[in-house]
Formats: C-alpha cells, structure tokens, sequence
C-alpha cells in the first residue's frame, strides 16, 4: 500500500532532478470539453464557432454569433471518480474579432494517503489519511478574420497547475496557435497544441517525518525537475447538409490528431510520428434539436488467446436549443467498457446580446 502513495508522487518522475520530454504530458487537456463535442468523439475542430472554440480551435471564435457566450461543464469519469470541470467566457471584440477567457480543472479526491500505514510494526487504519490530486489549466483565447476570404486564424495562451496533495506540484506555461479555412460550405482547420513546447516545472514539500518515513521503507525521496510537452497537431473537415424539402441538417465531421512525443497504441504507430483519426456526426432538426454519435480513440486490443482487434470508444449525444440557452448531454465510451468505463458529460451554454 505504501507503493501506491509513491506511484502517486513519482508519476513521470525519476528520482533525481531531471529535464525530460514525457509520453502523455499534460494529457488533461486532451480528454476534451463540452457535451456537443464529446458526443461526436471530439471530432469538431472544423465546425466549433461558438465559445467552446476557446478550447478546440481557437480561431473558430471569430465567428462568434454573439456578443457574449458563457459555457460551462461537468463531467463524470469512472464513475465519478475523477471529475472534469470546464467553464468559460467568450466576447466579441469588433465583427472580425474575438477573445475568450477558460478554466480547466481535473481532480481525483480522498486518494488514501497510507506511509504512515504501519505503527510499531502493526497495521493502523486510524493513520490514514487522504489527499487530491488536481490539474488545473487556465487559457486566453484570441481569433481574427484575416485579409484573406474565408481564412481565420486564432491562438490560446495557457498556464497550468498541478498539484499532488501538500506534497509537490507544478507550474506550466504553452501556446497554441490554429487556423481555419472556409470555402463553399466546406469547412478546414489546424489546430497546433504546445506549439512552442510545454513545460511544468516540478516541485517537492515533504516534511523531515515524511522524508525520514520514506527513507525508513526503501522509497527514493522525490526532488523537482522539468516536464516537457512537445507538440499535437489535429486536422479537420466538416461541412453541414441541408437535406432538401425539410428541416434536417446532417453535419459530418473528420479530425485527424498527429503526436510527436513517442509511440502510442493508436492506427499509425511509430516512435517519431502518430496518428489517430476521429469521426463524428450531428443531425439536426429545425436548429432545436441535434442528435449526435462519434468513434475514435482506434487501439489495437490483444486478447487472451493472443488475437490482435481494432478496438474504439464511441460516444452519443444528445442537444436542445432554446432560444439563447443550450443544453447537451454526451455519453463517451458507450457501450464498450460497462458503468465504470462511461463518462457522463453535461454542459450549458447561454447567449447574450446588447442592444
């Protein structure tokens, strides 16, 4: 049980200070936010303009439909045990222009602290105690219509937090830059996260009693270093059918992430380059209702006899539009893992224009 604790304080750590680039830095802010998105698998970096663009392209908040957009998220992760937190403002700055402010936030509580577990040789529960681990992100969001037709381009500033009980956290800064191209109904976009690489600079508080602790059961002491995040790319294309005589719309889209921070189980894998396609798909009736169903998250899944199976995570949803509030439901990985693989995501979004 003592090992688990140290998992928890050592997780992409060595046990020195280091400098290094990690697999799946940061990966909180890849799960995704928003309902309307998560039920189309994250598929929607091409087709976002509304204040959630904050988060998947930045550059889609220059089509901003109103002078303020509020959203907010709440997502339930195996089965509430960690939960996923978004919030966010946008604002229309000129025609061509917009900004954003955002709030990220992914916690694990009551993770059972257990070092001091053993007392005079003898297991003590009353000894347990209980911390959280929390990442946080905050992001400014900026978009502008270029001088070129149909071209829009965006960028987020980002400041990261993370934190592992009273024991260590860390501080981080990146960039993201995207773009967005419009050309008869069709609708292109890249998206480029921690452009400039990513870092989170690590440090470690632990008490003289903790440390000694740690010596006493075999376990290194933790020391600081810096978490590099290199960069992900995602390109996409959507374009939204309006199906003829009737009040239906079909809006298909496909996004493609590109990695660069080493080999993932994913439908192209190599050690420099991979790559992981999306696809989603929303169906609207009367701009009042949208139905909406995603694949993606390809991995190859070995069995027990050996066998080798492509496997996903697809995802539905469920979204009403009244008159200046929104309201989405998503069920991501459905049907594939049981209760305990689901995530529930609930968002809001709420209108508002001056006179």
């Amino acid at each position: 049980m003592r090992k688990y604790l140290l998992i928890v304080l050592l997780f992409g750590l060595n046990q020195s200070a280091w400098t290094q680039t990690l697999k799946y830095s940061n990966e909180f802010l890849n799960i995704g936010i928003g309902a309307r998105a998560m039920g189309m698998a994250g598929s929607v970096v091409a087709s976002t303009q509304d204040v959630t663009a904050s988060y998947w392209n930045a550059a889609g908040l220059a089509k901003l439909k109103d002078n303020i957009q509020i959203a907010a998220m709440h997502n339930e992760q195996f089965a509430g045990i960690a939960n996923h937190d978004y919030g966010s403002v946008a604002f229309k700055l000129s025609e061509k222009s917009a900004a954003a402010l955002s709030f990220i936030r992914l916690g694990v509580d009551g993770i059972p602290n257990t070092l001091y577990l053993m007392q005079d040789g003898q297991i003590n529960h009353s000894l347990i105690r209980s911390f959280s681990a929390v990442d946080y992100a905050f992001m400014g969001s900026y978009a502008t219509q270029t001088k070129i037709e149909g071209l829009d381009v965006g960028g987020n500033v980002k400041i990261i937090r993370r934190v592992v009980g009273d024991f260590g956290g860390a501080w981080g800064f990146g960039i993201d830059l995207s773009a967005t191209y419009t050309k008869n109904d069709w609708q292109f976009a890249i998206v480029g996260r921690d452009v400039t690489t990513t870092f989170n600079a690590w440090s470690y508080k632990m008490s003289e009693a903790d440390k000694q602790q740690l010596l006493a059961t075999g376990n290194s002491i933790p020391k600081g270093g810096l978490e590099l995040t290199l960069p992900r790319f995602t390109f996409g294309v959507a374009r939204k059918f309006q199906i003829k005589e009737s009040k239906f719309t079909v809006l298909p889209e496909l996004n493609l992430d590109l990695t660069t921070d080493g080999q993932r189980n994913v439908l192209v894998s190599s050690k420099y380059v991979n790559l992981d396609p999306r696809l989603g798909i929303e169906i609207g009736y009367n701009n009042l209702i949208f139905l909406r169903g995603g694949y993606g998250t390809l991995q190859r899944v070995i069995d027990f006899t050996g066998n080798k199976t492509l496997n996903g995570m697809p995802s539905i949803g469920l979204g009403i539009q009244l008159s200046k509030l929104a309201i989405d439901y998503a069920l991501s990985n459905a049907f594939n893992q049981g209760l305990i693989g689901m995530s529930n995501v609930v968002s809001l979004r709420l209108s508002i224009n001056r006179k």
